[in-house]
């Protein structure tokens, strides 16, 4: 097998190992996207698979000597020859080693922003539990009660009566 191609099979495989599909399933919130995600997964393993088998072995050897023995000495030399001149390029990867630091830069951008994310959340579920229970007790709760929740609230309608100003 050609180095390029045995590296591009090591990458995958790696790559395959490496992805948390199980952590982003849990992601995923419509039954659209899940279908798309389980389309993407098998599209990934199947390449992958395909990867792995057939471009991760060695080509057999021709043999020289059977295609003689049927067509001739002379017009397989000359396939003989022009097969050994063929050289195939080895894969110089130039992109990844641009590209690398911006991607590391993404993901540590994503992680802050997924922090960010989970404490907003957290606050807001918080305001949600606030919010219902305020509305439970909203026919039953007095001025004092509420004021005592809310204080900055007192202080604003205090300074307007104080100040006689009554919104209009």
């Amino acid at each position: 097998m050609s180095g390029a191609g045995k590296k591009v099979a090591d990458v995958a495989f790696k790559a395959g190992r490496t992805i948390d599909w199980e952590g982003m399933a849990k992601l995923l919130v419509s039954d659209e996207a899940r279908k798309e995600f389980a389309t993407l997964r098998r599209a990934f393993d199947e390449v992958n698979t395909q990867l792995q088998t057939k471009f991760s072995k060695e080509p057999e050897p021709i043999d020289w000597e059977y295609y003689r023995k049927g067509i001739g000495s002379r017009l397989v030399d000359m396939y003989k020859q022009a097969y050994d001149e063929v050289k195939i390029p080895q894969y110089v990867d130039n992109v990844t080693p641009q590209y690398k630091p911006k991607f590391d830069a993404l993901l540590v951008e994503l992680k802050e922003a997924e922090q960010k994310s989970l404490k907003e959340s957290e606050r807001l579920e918080k305001e949600i539990v606030d919010v219902q229970e305020l509305k439970m007790k909203l026919s039953t709760m007095t001025a004092d009660e509420y004021f005592a929740k809310h204080p900055e609230l007192k202080k604003k309608f205090d300074d307007e009566i104080r100040n006689d100003y009554w919104g209009y």
